[in-house]
């Protein structure tokens, strides 16, 4: 079984010229020609979610993609809401680049690359962050962030851009300020607790989550302390963290608690709350009620997913409830018109309605490298929508396109390692970073 699994994958990878550029060809109308033998399903497994039936024959009608210049924060900018993003028609690997340590059994590689100005911004498992030409992947600087004092148990934060300066959160309990150009140090603030989340920055704000579950406001010009908010604590929360979500004068904060919690950012004052706790769950990990993925602002909309099994749709100014689904997961949803792209605790991704949160169509995806002996689980990252394409990547080292119209697969791309992290987009090149601290372009 686990050589079918791999013989088909790998006709999946002839079928698409095992190419990121295949991946990103029209997909109207299916012109290929079937292969004989028998039909093994290499992505439903164990389906748990089934689509509403009176959906089945309702056609989905996207936004046509648009470009998208810079990704300069966790999630693209402030209010992570991305859309549909524009590519090249046909995308080909340009370059890699090590970006320094990558993963192991100590250290995790945990931020997202940021792009700005034609520049990609990276940091390592021992944060140490660089930055590389986004037409050739040459380096350009790199700046060493340990404390002298304090050179163990790294735990990666995150980064962001803006008006030329790159904040930097890491696990040292600090926020630091770099001159976007040399990677000078501009200035350190000290915090209360170490960050494993990235920063969101947006109106002089910096915007940061700590360990111990608080938001801490500073001020992008010199890290003065503006105010802060404490959510309730957690003693356990999975690995990594979620950025607040901004705009409209509105922050929206994810605890680890499972509280999602929004807060005038000029102030402060919180506006409503709201739980998104484990539901009907009996298993010890899947009763975390974690918010990992980033919540979403859209248009008068928040969107979030927890861990603990809720998806839900909020009203931004009154906090009440549109709709919610015991749907779980810990990656960052996407939304893109009237639908929601998700990926769930079953290795499963949806697409939803973001009117009433009905499911169009469910496609899983492969849960082991060995699925005769259920060995080797496999996580999943993502999802991302380009140019009529869902892609989402793999701890197995393979990325995938997907439909975002029917939920088909369309292309399979192997990557230098496993993926942890999801891709981003910028100026119609896809970015990886592997798991190796390999991190590759495709234009």
């Amino acid at each position: 079984m686990r050589r079918i699994f791999f013989i088909i994958i790998a006709s999946f990878a002839l079928s698409a010229c095992s190419t990121m550029g295949d991946m990103f060809d029209a997909i109207k109308g299916d012109k290929k020609v079937p292969l004989p033998g028998e039909r093994v399903s290499v992505l439903q497994h164990e389906r748990s979610l089934s689509p509403d039936p009176e959906l089945a024959n309702t056609a989905i009608l996207l936004p046509p993609p648009t470009p998208n210049a810079n990704w300069p924060q966790a999630g693209g900018y402030a209010n992570h809401a991305m859309h549909h993003i524009l590519v090249r028609d046909s995308l080909q690997r340009a370059w890699s680049a090590d970006i320094g340590q990558g993963s192991d059994d100590e250290e995790r590689l945990s931020g997202e690359p940021i792009i700005a100005d034609g520049v990609v911004y990276t940091m390592d498992s021992e944060t140490v962050v660089s930055a590389f030409s986004a037409k050739t992947g040459d380096r350009i600087w790199e700046a060493e962030l340990t404390p002298e004092d304090d050179d163990d148990g790294h735990i990666s934060g995150g980064l962001a851009y803006d008006n030329g300066v790159v904040f930097v959160t890491t696990g040292f309990a600090q926020v630091i300020a770099l001159e976007a150009k040399t990677g000078k140090v501009i200035w350190r603030k000290t915090m209360g607790a170490p960050m494993r989340s990235a920063p969101t920055v947006r109106g002089g704000r910096i915007f940061t989550v700590t360990l111990n579950n608080q938001l801490v406001v500073l001020s992008t010009k010199d890290g003065e302390e503006l105010w802060t908010h404490s959510g309730l604590p957690e003693t356990a929360s999975m690995l990594g963290g979620a950025s607040p979500a901004v705009d409209r004068g509105i922050v929206v904060v994810p605890y680890s608690s499972g509280q999602l919690v929004a807060l005038r950012v000029d102030n402060g004052r919180v506006l409503w709350e709201e739980s998104l706790a484990a539901v009907r769950r009996t298993e010890i990990v899947s009763t975390l009620a974690d918010i990992r993925g980033r919540p979403i602002i859209d248009r008068g909309r928040v969107i979030a997913m927890s861990h603990g099994g809720q998806i839900v749709s909020i009203d931004m100014r009154t906090g009440k409830r549109v709709w919610d689904r015991d749907i779980g997961g810990l990656e960052s949803p996407w939304v893109a018109g009237d639908y929601i792209f998700a990926l769930t605790n079953e290795a499963e991704v949806i697409c939803i309605s973001r009117n009433d949160g009905r499911i169009h169509w469910v496609r899983g995806l492969p849960r082991y490298e060995d699925p005769e002996d259920r060995e080797d689980p496999i996580v999943w990252t993502g999802p991302i929508l380009a140019s009529d394409r869902l892609i989402v990547a793999g701890s197995n080292g393979e990325a995938l396109a997907i439909s975002p119209y029917n939920g088909n697969l369309l292309g399979v791309v192997e990557m230098p390692d496993s993926v942890s992290i999801p891709p981003v987009v910028s100026n119609g090149s896809v970015y990886f970073l592997a798991d190796d601290a390999e991190l590759v372009a495709y234009h």
